[in-house]
């Protein structure tokens, strides 16, 4: 049943920040732009309006001195932390007051205020409900068929049937004209979430389940487990860092709207 939002929903935004990264050695204190990924993409959460404040959960001392740097909060977390859930769900063990805790990777530099924003109103407004995320209308071949694109499809209620590498749903008689429709058929989830702080700190106690080890998908668990998931779409897409050319094109759009805005 759904009600309206009302100042109860006292949420707070946890960045789980982890030093080690595979693909991209350090990505979160690489600082071509004047100002490391980790800063910008808490500079960028705190522009929303919904939290009430903005947690950095660290791994590394190194990350932690860089988050004091320029001025931002930090809690030192586990090392054990198998995943980021983990990490923010420690951090929001220490968030008694709070109702929803929403999770913002640490290497979306370009992240949205307002995404944030609404993803804490459709959490809010939705008292049955114990978790929330965001999808974008996928609009090529080529971006479907890429495993790294995660796709959901959702039920009439806004709610997720399943996440998937794979293109889901399947057009049994593929039309590039689907990629072009007013009402998209194709969505990319993104890799923002919101939970309510009870229902994460039990979802951290969860085993990984079959479907999220086949497919390396953490809310699948969730769905595993018998729990719902709202899905609210958005426009803006979800451009996370996760190689050297990923970054590389990161530096070069925000170059290019520094010299705009100095012109």
């Amino acid at each position: 049943m759904s009600t309206s939002v009302t100042n109860s929903d006292r949420s707070v935004v946890v960045i789980p920040a982890r030093l080690a990264s595979t693909r991209l050695p350090r990505k979160l204190l690489l600082r071509e732009t004047g100002k490391s990924v980790l800063q910008h993409t808490y500079e960028g959460t705190r522009q929303a309006t919904r939290p009430e404040a903005v947690w950095v959960a660290a791994d590394d001392e190194e990350i932690a001195a860089e988050v004091r740097r320029f001025g931002g909060q930090v809690q030192m977390t586990s090392v054990d932390c198998a995943s980021g859930t983990d990490r923010v769900a420690e951090v929001a063990q220490s968030l008694a007051d709070c109702e929803i805790v929403v999770n913002v990777q640490g290497d979306e530099p370009e992240i949205s205020g307002a995404a944030i924003d609404q993803l804490i109103d459709l959490l809010a407004a939705d008292r049955s409900a114990s978790m929330a995320t965001l999808a974008t209308p996928i609009r090529s071949a080529a971006q479907l068929n890429d495993p790294a694109c995660v796709k959901v499809v959702t039920d009439a209620h806004g709610r997720a049937l399943y996440f998937s590498r794979c293109p889901i749903p399947h057009a049994r008689t593929p039309d590039a004209d689907l990629f072009d429709r007013d009402s998209p058929v194709y969505f990319q989830h993104i890799g923002l979430y919101a939970y309510r702080r009870e229902f994460l700190l039990r979802l951290a106690s969860l085993p990984p389940s079959p479907l999220e080890r086949l497919e390396c998908l953490e809310q699948l668990r969730v769905l595993e487990n018998g729990h719902s998931i709202l899905v609210s779409p958005i426009e803006e897409p979800s451009i996370g860092i996760d190689t050297p050319a990923d970054y590389q094109a990161f530096v070069s759009r925000f170059l290019a709207g520094y010299d705009r805005d100095a012109a």
